[in-house]
């Protein structure tokens, strides 16, 4: 019972870093009053283009970094579709999903079966050799680290400095901002596209260390997962750790339930992350009222 607890909770962080990463990124997006529903299509991308270069170099580095630049400029499409053209942002980012779907899907359909030098697990020296919580905390790949040092980083970012305060002026009222000389449309876009940079990495920790393998569609609506855990954490780079976590879990232990044959219908199994993505939302519900950036109001009531 403990070898299957440890399992999961080390299972639940690795399977938790893509929707991290991604969620991250639209935490910094939708607090400059942007939402961005083409994640998925980003994921994807970065999933994609991460592949093909390691899978031709055979050097993860270089695959990640290709994953991040396929990620920003998917949300470089969509920041200039609802920035500067205006379009309706669920509109746009709906269209680019299917676009980078359908993209990645004959772009990597050679890559099927390929073999690549994933991204290596790297252990900590020391702690991973405490008992209970050293191979659960600290063994894991660099991506794994980065995320859960990222969201921290994030959260100094967006509350204890001027450019995270200026980030959120824009989200709260454009107008106001604008009028107080803040750049609106350059931070919108500076947040969009470092949204889509984080995407493309959640993408590339998919395809380089969790599966090491390219698969048409592999996000298999993660994305989705981290816009609803975005309003899960009510907007807060901090509490999107322990979603991801929990989602994370979720995934890993419907995993080792039908590893170990239990008599569960696995369409159920594979449905319980998105049940539990239901259930949050609603328990969430006055939490994210109060919690929401004003700039987002406007986009959900239909106005943009």
């Amino acid at each position: 019972m403990l070898a299957m607890l440890q399992s999961v909770l080390g299972g639940g962080i690795r399977a938790g870093t893509p929707i991290l990463y991604a969620t991250l990124g639209e935490v910094i997006s939708e607090r400059a009053g942007v939402v961005n529903l083409g994640v998925e299509g980003g994921i994807l991308v970065g999933a994609c283009a991460g592949f093909i270069t390691t899978a031709h170099t055979q050097n993860p580095m270089l695959g990640i970094a290709a994953a991040a630049l396929a990620g920003g400029l998917a949300g470089l499409v969509h920041a200039f579709m609802v920035v500067t053209l205006r379009s309706n942002q669920i509109a746009s980012g709906l269209a680019l999903m299917f676009l980078c779907l359908g993209v990645t899907s004959f772009v990597g359909r050679p890559y099927v079966a390929v073999k690549i030098n994933a991204v290596p697990q790297a252990s900590v020296p020391g702690l991973s050799r405490l008992p209970l919580v050293g191979t659960v905390l600290f063994t894991h790949d660099v991506l794994v680290y980065g995320a859960y040092l990222l969201a921290p980083l994030i959260w100094l970012l967006l509350f204890h400095t001027k450019w995270g305060l200026a980030l959120r002026a824009v989200g709260e009222r454009p107008a106001v901002a604008y009028a107080s000389g803040l750049p609106t449309s350059l931070i919108q876009y500076g947040a969009v596209v470092s949204g889509g940079v984080l995407s493309g990495i959640a993408g590339a920790h998919l395809s380089l260390a969790y599966a090491r393998s390219w698969v048409e569609g592999m996000s298999n609506g993660r994305g989705f997962i981290a816009v609803a855990l975005v309003i899960f954490a009510t907007w807060h780079p901090l509490r999107s750790v322990v979603g991801a976590v929990v989602f994370g879990a979720v995934f890993a232990l419907q995993l080792q339930i039908q590893a170990r044959g239990v008599a569960l219908s696995p369409y159920f199994l594979d449905m319980t992350p998105y049940l539990l993505t239901l259930v949050g939302l609603l328990l969430m519900g006055r939490a994210r009222r109060h919690a929401m950036p004003e700039g987002l109001r406007a986009v959900f009531e239909g106005v943009t």
